[in-house]
Protein backbone atom coordinates (compact mmCIF):
# COMPACT_ATOMS: atom_id res chain seq x y z
CA UNK A 1 0.00 0.00 0.00
CA UNK A 2 0.86 3.60 -0.72
CA UNK A 3 2.53 5.61 2.18
CA UNK A 4 0.76 8.98 3.03
CA UNK A 5 3.28 11.78 0.85
CA UNK A 6 5.25 13.48 3.25
CA UNK A 7 6.85 17.42 3.09
CA UNK A 8 10.29 17.82 2.82
CA UNK A 9 12.22 21.56 3.77
CA UNK A 10 15.37 22.33 2.44
CA UNK A 11 16.60 24.33 5.80
CA UNK A 12 20.50 23.90 5.59
CA UNK A 13 21.87 26.50 3.18
CA UNK A 14 24.16 29.22 4.30
CA UNK A 15 22.08 32.67 2.82
CA UNK A 16 25.68 34.19 1.52
CA UNK A 17 24.18 36.52 -0.77
CA UNK A 18 21.60 36.95 2.11
CA UNK A 19 24.00 37.83 4.99
CA UNK A 20 22.64 35.56 8.05
CA UNK A 21 20.18 32.34 8.25
CA UNK A 22 17.38 33.68 6.51
CA UNK A 23 15.54 30.11 6.88
CA UNK A 24 14.47 31.26 10.58
CA UNK A 25 14.94 35.45 9.88
CA UNK A 26 11.10 36.77 10.96
CA UNK A 27 8.72 37.90 8.49
CA UNK A 28 5.66 37.33 10.13
CA UNK A 29 3.70 39.29 12.86
CA UNK A 30 3.72 36.99 15.70
CA UNK A 31 8.02 36.50 14.65
CA UNK A 32 7.01 33.72 12.18
CA UNK A 33 9.59 32.12 9.23
CA UNK A 34 8.65 32.16 5.89
CA UNK A 35 8.88 28.17 6.62
CA UNK A 36 5.86 28.37 9.28
CA UNK A 37 3.55 29.81 6.36
CA UNK A 38 4.77 26.60 4.13
CA UNK A 39 4.04 24.35 6.93
CA UNK A 40 0.94 26.01 7.49
CA UNK A 41 -0.28 26.03 3.88
CA UNK A 42 0.87 22.09 3.69
CA UNK A 43 -1.17 20.99 6.83
CA UNK A 44 -4.54 22.45 4.94
CA UNK A 45 -3.39 20.66 1.96
CA UNK A 46 -3.37 17.40 3.60
CA UNK A 47 0.12 16.68 4.14
CA UNK A 48 0.22 15.23 7.84
CA UNK A 49 4.33 14.94 8.22
CA UNK A 50 7.23 17.36 7.62
CA UNK A 51 10.55 16.94 7.65
CA UNK A 52 12.80 19.63 7.81
CA UNK A 53 16.57 19.14 6.87
CA UNK A 54 19.02 21.63 8.84
CA UNK A 55 22.74 21.07 9.80
CA UNK A 56 24.20 20.60 13.32
CA UNK A 57 25.64 23.87 13.44
CA UNK A 58 22.29 25.45 13.25
CA UNK A 59 20.47 23.29 15.24
CA UNK A 60 20.34 25.18 18.27
CA UNK A 61 18.89 28.91 17.16
CA UNK A 62 16.66 26.33 14.87
CA UNK A 63 15.25 24.98 17.78
CA UNK A 64 15.11 27.60 20.12
CA UNK A 65 12.98 29.63 17.09
CA UNK A 66 11.06 27.68 14.77
CA UNK A 67 11.31 24.12 16.33
CA UNK A 68 9.79 25.67 19.60
CA UNK A 69 6.64 27.28 17.37
CA UNK A 70 6.51 24.18 15.90
CA UNK A 71 5.95 22.30 18.53
CA UNK A 72 1.92 23.87 18.08
CA UNK A 73 1.74 22.77 14.48
CA UNK A 74 -0.30 19.55 14.15
CA UNK A 75 2.33 18.25 11.76
CA UNK A 76 4.38 15.45 13.00
CA UNK A 77 7.62 16.75 12.06
CA UNK A 78 10.51 15.31 11.92
CA UNK A 79 14.61 16.34 11.62
CA UNK A 80 17.68 15.37 9.13
CA UNK A 81 20.71 16.39 9.37
CA UNK A 82 22.72 17.45 5.85
CA UNK A 83 26.51 17.48 7.05
CA UNK A 84 29.38 18.17 4.51
CA UNK A 85 30.96 14.64 5.66
CA UNK A 86 28.21 12.49 5.09
CA UNK A 87 29.82 11.09 1.99
CA UNK A 88 30.03 7.44 0.63
CA UNK A 89 32.80 4.93 1.24
CA UNK A 90 36.11 6.01 0.02
CA UNK A 91 35.17 10.13 -0.31
CA UNK A 92 36.31 12.72 2.32
CA UNK A 93 35.69 16.33 2.48
CA UNK A 94 38.47 18.74 0.92
CA UNK A 95 40.35 20.47 2.99
CA UNK A 96 38.43 24.31 3.45
CA UNK A 97 35.46 23.38 1.89
CA UNK A 98 32.19 24.95 4.02
CA UNK A 99 30.03 25.07 1.44
CA UNK A 100 27.18 21.95 1.36
CA UNK A 101 27.28 19.05 -1.39
CA UNK A 102 23.90 20.70 -2.91
CA UNK A 103 19.98 20.24 -2.53
CA UNK A 104 20.38 16.41 -4.12
CA UNK A 105 22.64 15.72 -1.19
CA UNK A 106 20.26 17.24 1.35
CA UNK A 107 17.40 15.58 -0.32
CA UNK A 108 19.31 12.06 0.25
CA UNK A 109 20.10 12.91 4.12
CA UNK A 110 16.67 12.87 4.97
CA UNK A 111 16.27 9.70 3.14
CA UNK A 112 15.76 7.62 6.88
CA UNK A 113 13.04 10.30 7.55
CA UNK A 114 11.40 9.84 4.23
CA UNK A 115 10.81 6.46 5.12
CA UNK A 116 9.93 4.74 1.70
CA UNK A 117 6.96 7.93 0.83
CA UNK A 118 6.64 9.97 -1.88
CA UNK A 119 7.38 13.35 -1.28
CA UNK A 120 7.62 16.87 -2.15
CA UNK A 121 11.11 19.10 -1.90
CA UNK A 122 10.85 23.14 -1.34
CA UNK A 123 12.97 25.29 0.02
CA UNK A 124 12.90 26.80 3.65
CA UNK A 125 13.16 30.40 2.39
CA UNK A 126 10.72 30.71 -0.32
CA UNK A 127 6.85 31.46 -0.15
CA UNK A 128 5.17 29.22 -2.59
CA UNK A 129 1.30 30.22 -2.15
CA UNK A 130 -1.07 27.77 -0.77
CA UNK A 131 -2.84 26.73 -4.34
CA UNK A 132 0.90 25.32 -4.69
CA UNK A 133 0.99 22.96 -1.68
CA UNK A 134 -2.44 21.58 -3.05
CA UNK A 135 -1.67 21.29 -6.07
CA UNK A 136 1.32 18.83 -5.49
CA UNK A 137 -0.30 16.64 -2.76
CA UNK A 138 -3.27 15.97 -4.89
CA UNK A 139 -0.30 14.89 -7.61
CA UNK A 140 1.60 12.69 -5.08
CA UNK A 141 -1.21 10.95 -3.72
CA UNK A 142 -3.43 10.51 -7.31
CA UNK A 143 0.21 9.37 -9.26
CA UNK A 144 0.33 5.25 -9.71
CA UNK A 145 3.86 5.66 -12.00
CA UNK A 146 6.89 5.33 -10.04
CA UNK A 147 9.39 7.00 -12.62
CA UNK A 148 6.95 10.33 -13.27
CA UNK A 149 7.62 13.24 -10.75
CA UNK A 150 5.93 16.61 -10.92
CA UNK A 151 7.39 19.87 -10.17
CA UNK A 152 5.81 23.85 -9.36
CA UNK A 153 6.24 25.82 -12.60
CA UNK A 154 6.07 29.84 -12.27
CA UNK A 155 6.28 32.39 -14.37
CA UNK A 156 9.75 34.40 -14.22
CA UNK A 157 7.89 37.53 -13.91
CA UNK A 158 6.57 36.58 -10.54
CA UNK A 159 10.13 35.76 -9.00
CA UNK A 160 12.22 38.20 -9.50
CA UNK A 161 13.88 40.71 -7.36
CA UNK A 162 14.11 44.96 -7.49
CA UNK A 163 17.27 44.03 -6.10
CA UNK A 164 19.82 42.18 -7.64
CA UNK A 165 20.41 39.25 -10.28
CA UNK A 166 18.92 35.93 -9.50
CA UNK A 167 19.16 32.06 -10.53
CA UNK A 168 16.57 30.12 -12.28
CA UNK A 169 15.51 26.45 -13.55
CA UNK A 170 14.26 27.90 -17.50
CA UNK A 171 11.74 25.17 -18.32
CA UNK A 172 10.71 23.87 -21.40
CA UNK A 173 8.21 21.93 -21.47
CA UNK A 174 5.67 19.64 -24.05
CA UNK A 175 2.20 18.41 -23.56
CA UNK A 176 2.61 19.45 -20.18
CA UNK A 177 5.96 17.25 -19.46
CA UNK A 178 9.17 18.73 -19.04
CA UNK A 179 12.13 18.60 -22.08
CA UNK A 180 14.35 20.60 -20.54
CA UNK A 181 15.49 22.75 -17.73
CA UNK A 182 18.79 25.13 -17.51
CA UNK A 183 19.73 26.30 -14.56
CA UNK A 184 20.70 30.25 -15.23
CA UNK A 185 21.84 33.09 -13.66
CA UNK A 186 21.78 36.72 -13.23
CA UNK A 187 18.33 37.00 -14.44
CA UNK A 188 17.17 40.59 -13.77
CA UNK A 189 15.33 43.04 -14.15
CA UNK A 190 15.39 46.24 -15.99
CA UNK A 191 13.74 48.86 -17.37
CA UNK A 192 12.36 47.35 -20.44
CA UNK A 193 11.58 43.79 -19.04
CA UNK A 194 13.59 41.22 -17.42
CA UNK A 195 16.67 39.67 -19.25
CA UNK A 196 18.75 37.10 -18.67
CA UNK A 197 22.75 37.15 -19.64
CA UNK A 198 23.48 35.72 -23.05
CA UNK A 199 27.83 35.37 -24.10
CA UNK A 200 29.05 38.91 -23.86
CA UNK A 201 25.61 40.94 -24.23
CA UNK A 202 21.64 39.92 -22.52
CA UNK A 203 19.16 38.39 -23.74
CA UNK A 204 15.15 39.21 -23.11
CA UNK A 205 13.25 37.12 -21.37
CA UNK A 206 9.29 36.50 -21.58
CA UNK A 207 8.14 37.18 -18.26
CA UNK A 208 5.80 34.44 -18.77
CA UNK A 209 8.62 32.06 -19.17
CA UNK A 210 7.95 28.79 -16.78
CA UNK A 211 10.88 28.62 -13.97
CA UNK A 212 11.18 26.31 -11.27
CA UNK A 213 11.78 27.53 -8.02
CA UNK A 214 12.73 23.80 -6.38
CA UNK A 215 9.61 22.94 -5.72
CA UNK A 216 8.66 18.95 -6.66
CA UNK A 217 6.89 16.11 -6.40
CA UNK A 218 9.07 12.71 -6.36
CA UNK A 219 8.34 9.23 -5.91
CA UNK A 220 10.33 7.18 -3.23
CA UNK A 221 12.79 5.80 -6.38
CA UNK A 222 14.48 9.01 -7.09
CA UNK A 223 15.96 8.28 -3.94
CA UNK A 224 17.84 5.58 -5.78
CA UNK A 225 18.47 7.35 -8.60
CA UNK A 226 20.35 10.50 -6.86
CA UNK A 227 22.55 7.68 -4.68
CA UNK A 228 23.50 6.32 -7.47
CA UNK A 229 25.01 9.44 -9.23
CA UNK A 230 26.18 10.77 -5.85
CA UNK A 231 29.39 9.38 -6.56
CA UNK A 232 29.81 10.30 -10.30
CA UNK A 233 28.87 13.92 -9.29
CA UNK A 234 31.43 13.52 -7.01
CA UNK A 235 34.01 12.27 -9.23
CA UNK A 236 33.71 15.49 -11.11
CA UNK A 237 33.35 18.23 -8.40
CA UNK A 238 36.58 16.98 -6.71
CA UNK A 239 38.45 17.42 -10.17
CA UNK A 240 36.80 20.54 -11.51
CA UNK A 241 35.16 22.32 -8.61
CA UNK A 242 36.34 20.72 -4.88
CA UNK A 243 35.50 23.73 -3.00
CA UNK A 244 31.98 25.07 -4.29
CA UNK A 245 30.71 22.71 -6.81
CA UNK A 246 27.24 21.50 -6.08
CA UNK A 247 24.65 18.30 -6.75
CA UNK A 248 21.45 20.61 -7.38
CA UNK A 249 17.75 19.02 -7.92
CA UNK A 250 17.39 20.78 -11.31
CA UNK A 251 20.25 19.72 -12.96
CA UNK A 252 19.93 16.58 -12.37
CA UNK A 253 16.24 16.29 -13.13
CA UNK A 254 17.36 17.47 -16.19
CA UNK A 255 19.48 14.82 -16.84
CA UNK A 256 17.41 12.26 -15.85
CA UNK A 257 14.71 13.99 -18.55
CA UNK A 258 16.93 14.16 -21.06
CA UNK A 259 18.02 9.90 -20.31
CA UNK A 260 13.88 9.32 -21.03
CA UNK A 261 14.33 7.65 -17.27
CA UNK A 262 11.73 9.70 -15.88
CA UNK A 263 8.80 11.75 -16.96
CA UNK A 264 8.32 15.21 -14.93
CA UNK A 265 4.64 16.69 -15.14
CA UNK A 266 4.85 20.54 -15.13
CA UNK A 267 2.18 21.78 -12.79
CA UNK A 268 1.36 25.60 -12.57
CA UNK A 269 0.55 27.63 -9.70
CA UNK A 270 -1.44 31.07 -10.38
CA UNK A 271 0.14 32.72 -7.01
CA UNK A 272 3.05 34.79 -6.33
CA UNK A 273 5.98 33.48 -5.32
CA UNK A 274 8.14 36.04 -3.39
CA UNK A 275 11.22 35.01 -1.07
CA UNK A 276 14.39 36.60 0.22
CA UNK A 277 17.22 36.18 -1.75
CA UNK A 278 18.22 39.84 -0.23
CA UNK A 279 18.12 41.14 2.97
CA UNK A 280 16.48 44.32 1.39
CA UNK A 281 13.95 41.90 -0.25
CA UNK A 282 12.41 41.35 3.59
CA UNK A 283 10.18 44.32 3.42
CA UNK A 284 8.46 43.51 0.38
CA UNK A 285 7.52 39.54 2.07
CA UNK A 286 6.43 41.29 5.52
CA UNK A 287 4.10 43.52 3.75
CA UNK A 288 2.68 40.81 1.35
CA UNK A 289 2.16 38.36 4.33
CA UNK A 290 0.64 41.11 6.78
CA UNK A 291 -1.75 41.74 3.60
CA UNK A 292 -2.46 38.12 3.58
CA UNK A 293 -3.09 37.76 7.01
CA UNK A 294 -5.88 41.27 6.76
CA UNK A 295 -7.54 39.24 3.67
CA UNK A 296 -7.89 36.40 5.97
CA UNK A 297 -5.70 34.17 4.14
CA UNK A 298 -4.01 33.37 7.33
CA UNK A 299 -4.07 33.77 10.75
CA UNK A 300 -2.58 36.04 12.92
CA UNK A 301 -0.36 33.82 14.34
CA UNK A 302 -0.27 30.86 12.59
CA UNK A 303 0.08 28.31 15.72
CA UNK A 304 -2.68 29.85 17.29
CA UNK A 305 -5.47 31.72 14.97
CA UNK A 306 -8.21 30.55 12.63
CA UNK A 307 -8.41 31.13 9.22
CA UNK A 308 -10.05 30.16 5.78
Amino acid sequence: MKKEPVLVVMAAGMGSRYGGLKQIDPVGSQGEAILDYSLYDAYRAGFKTAVIIIKEAIRKDFMETVGKRLEKCPLEIRYAYQELDMLPDGWSVPEGRTKPWGTCHAVLSAREAIDGAPFAVLNADDFYGRTAFSTVYNWLVSNEEPNTYCMIGYEVGKTVTDHGGVTRGICKSFNGYLTAIVETGGIEKYEGGIRMPYGETWMDLDPKTLVSMNFWGFMPGYLDEIEEAFPIFLKYAMRDNPMKGEFLLPTFVGRLVDAKKINLKVLSSPDTWFGVTYAADKPKVVEALRNLTEQGKYPDGLWTGNAD
